[in-house]
């Protein structure tokens, strides 16, 4: 006979999103960071486009 699962605590469920916001977050500022290097120029890397990877792919 199915049983139903144990409900989730709150607690376990806030660490979980607090877990997944911290990573999001932090995402998001390495993303600002390479942005703003590229616009003020100072950056040393950069994602090659779609059309750079085919050229060297040939």
């Amino acid at each position: 006979m199915a049983v139903p699962k144990k409900k989730t605590s709150k607690s376990k469920r806030d660490q979980r999103r607090a877990t997944w916001r911290r990573k999001a977050a932090v995402e998001a500022q390495k993303a600002l960071s390479l942005g703003k290097s590229i616009l003020t120029g100072r950056s040393t890397f950069v994602y090659p486009s779609k059309e750079e990877e085919a050229e060297e792919e040939e």
